[in-house]
């Protein structure tokens, strides 16, 4: 399988990644042969990634990450970086190539301290791959010191670097940054699109595939976590029950608390998953004695790698209030395409009842009204305003 396969509904940006890919092998191959640099070459050293949630942003970039590390024979033949198999292509897929270094933000923000290893590693030469390669994931949530950290690196990169950064639009990334990269748009993806790529990839059964592609609206990682968590299916449930449980204030209050318990349920599973793997591995490698007794000088490491965990946990309960307000918007978007007697195609169709009753006891003034308050939680959740209070706002607003 080629490193492109999960690059879903995403041709043209395949098609330039696969040409930069084969002319990145040309330029290494000619440096090594003590040749002068191929001309015209589509390989650049920064690239900026951008599209609606779902669209595969970090997908695309990982791929391409793989692609510069091929080592298979075959591209020496002719043939397009990116097999798959190899151990350059593996072993970046998984996420242990030596010559990768993955940035994501812990928090709700990628600090300069979190930056400042990769960024002076960005400088190095590879150590074993063709390319020593940095890929943001989330690169709008650069702060200012972070930001410009990586700006530097960008502006004077190190002959054989590729820095790969993601982001949902160009707005988000600084313009000193942006204009330095190359810039690829991303799209959603068909609902066919993604529903084949779970059947075909994930051997998900073919209704279950279109339900779950159809209720996320081509969000590839949503749909495969819907089509195969129940407690995704669960909580996508209650979410879609909120709109008829805010007749009056105290509905509003209850469903904002169980939303926001939801969420923070969320974190603790993910932090359970994670966070104690993170802190045994720590302490191994710290030396820790039997009975879990912490050799001297190392309480700072420990006390670091807390800190990274609770800013993490915040971080996966705003995530994850983020996808319940994402489905909560689809009802209404469901709601509105009744009210307006469009054909579109219902994403919610599991819960038609609902959605018809609503538009049959509104209109769409106060539809689009309704969305607008979730929209405005969803901004309020960035500002850091407190969960609660912010979802209390939005249920309130709901009700009107």
């Amino acid at each position: 399988m080629a490193v492109w396969d999960d690059l879903v509904g995403q041709q043209r940006v395949e098609e330039q990644l696969a040409a930069a890919a084969r002319d990145a092998d040309a330029l290494v191959t000619a440096q090594a042969a003590g040749e002068p640099d191929p001309e015209a070459s589509k390989m650049t050293h920064a690239w900026l990634f951008t599209g609606p949630p779902g669209a595969g942003r970090v997908d695309a970039a990982r791929a391409f990450a793989a692609a510069l590390q091929c080592v298979s024979p075959d591209r020496a033949l002719g043939g397009v970086p990116g097999c798959g198999f190899c151990t350059g292509c593996h072993t970046v897929l998984v996420g242990t190539h030596a010559d990768v270094t993955t940035v994501s933000a812990v928090g709700t923000e990628i600090l300069v301290k979190d930056m400042r290893d990769t960024v002076r590693k960005s400088f190095t030469s590879p150590a074993n791959g063709r390319w020593q390669v940095i890929l943001v994931t989330d690169a709008e949530r650069l702060n200012e010191k972070s930001a410009n950290a990586v700006l530097k690196a960008v502006e004077e990169p190190a002959p054989r670097t590729v820095w790969l950064l993601c982001a949902p639009s160009v707005e988000d990334v600084l313009p000193t940054i942006r204009s330095r990269c190359r810039h690829l748009t991303l799209r959603t993806p068909p609902v066919e699109a993604v529903a084949d790529v779970l059947i075909r990839r994930d051997g998900i059964e073919p209704e279950a595939a279109h339900a779950a592609a159809r209720a996320t609206q081509g969000h590839v990682d949503r749909a495969r976590r819907l089509a195969t968590d129940e407690r995704a299916r669960a909580r996508r449930a209650v979410v879609l029950k909120l709109p008829l449980r805010v007749a009056d204030i105290g509905g509003c209050l209850k469903a904002a608390q169980e939303l926001v318990d939801a969420a923070a349920e969320d974190a603790k599973q993910v932090a359970e998953e994670v966070d104690t793997k993170e802190t045994e591995e720590l302490k191994a490698a710290l030396g820790a004695v039997q009975g879990g007794r912490m050799p001297r000088g190392t309480a700072g490491l420990m006390k670091e790698l807390e800190d990274k965990q609770k800013r993490r946990g915040r971080r996966t309960q705003l995530d994850s209030l983020d996808l319940a307000l994402t489905d909560l918007t689809g009802f209404y978007r469901d709601v509105l395409t009744l009210q307006l007697g469009t054909r579109s195609a219902l994403a919610n169709e599991d819960v038609r009842d609902a959605v018809e009753r609503i538009a049959r006891d509104t209109t769409p003034e106060r539809t689009l009204r309704r969305v607008e308050a979730v929209l405005a939680c969803r901004e309020a959740l960035e500002r850091n305003v407190a969960p609660l209070l912010a979802v209390e706002a939005m249920t309130m607003a709901l009700r009107d």
